[in-house]
This record gives C-alpha cells, sequence and structure tokens, in this order.
C-alpha cells in the first residue's frame, strides 16, 4: 500500500478529517511532516504557544491538563492511539496550548502546520467546512460522555 494511500485512510478514520471528502484528504495527506518521538519526551506543553496539530500514526501520547502529571504513576485525562488527531485547537484559535503532549510509548507523528492548513483551507474551502463537522462530532462525543459520567 502506498505512502499516501494510508495517510488518507489514517485521515479518514481520526475524528477531525473523519467528515472531509476523500480528494480533500489528498491535499492534507500530501502536506503532512513525519516526525518521531521517544518514549518520555513531550511533544509540547500548556500554555507554549505552537503552529502545529499531529495525528498519531503510531505509538501512544498521553495528554495531561499540566506539564508533570504528579509524580509517581502519571495521570492522563486521555490516552491516545493511532489515528488520533491532538493539538489542533491552537492552529483554530491562536490561544496557547490547553493541555501537554507526553509520549507514552515511541511515536510516529503526522504534523500539520497553521500556515499550510490555511492555504489549503483558502484553495479548498469544502476542507473546513468537513474539519468543522468533525469537530462538531467529536465534542458531541466528549458532551454525551461527560453526561454519562455525571451523577
Amino acid at each position: 500500500m502506498s505512502e499516501l494511500f494510508e495517510r488518507i485512510l489514517l485521515l479518514k478514520n481520526s475524528p477531525v478529517f473523519s467528515q472531509v471528502k476523500t480528494e480533500d484528504l489528498k491535499v492534507v495527506a500530501q502536506s503532512l511532516e513525519e516526525e518521531t518521538y521517544f518514549a518520555g519526551e513531550r511533544v509540547f506543553d500548556m500554555d507554549e504557544h505552537g503552529d502545529c496539530m499531529y495525528i498519531l500514526q503510531q505509538g501512544r501520547i498521553g495528554i495531561s491538563l499540566g506539564k508533570n502529571p504528579g509524580k509517581g504513576p502519571k495521570k492522563f485525562v486521555a490516552e491516545l492511539g493511532a489515528g488520533e488527531c491532538f493539538g489542533e485547537m491552537n492552529l483554530l484559535d491562536d490561544l496557547p496550548r490547553s493541555a501537554s503532549a507526553h509520549v507514552i510509548a515511541d511515536s510516529t507523528l503526522l504534523s500539520l502546520e497553521k500556515s499550510r492548513l490555511r492555504g489549503l483551507i483558502i484553495n479548498y474551502p469544502e476542507l473546513s467546512l468537513g474539519m468543522l463537522k468533525g469537530l462538531s462530532l467529536r465534542l458531541r462525543q466528549a458532551n454525551l460522555l461527560h453526561t454519562e459520567e455525571s451523577p
């Protein structure tokens, strides 16, 4: 299977890009940069300014609401696996990172820079509509989980 096809499938299965048309995913897939991180490293820290979102190709990432999530066993608000996205909020609101991303297991990430995404959206406006649908579905799922967990 070709690398481009694998990237398109990965994007299609990710919550942020699941509602984007396949022809638009092709241009996104071509704009991704591969990065490697090792267990124990951090991709980014809370309150940092960033200019990339990430799609986890392989490995595990823990998301914490601080730079160091406690001593002893780390406590994460989320643990992400292949196909999941993180860091996307920063591309949309230009605010500092709202969480820290810790590498739990050696990971291969595909990054998308803010300037590239904005260029893609200008040239492929349907891309933004698909992303908005995907983000809306993700928020609905988070709300549902929160509702189910509340007494």
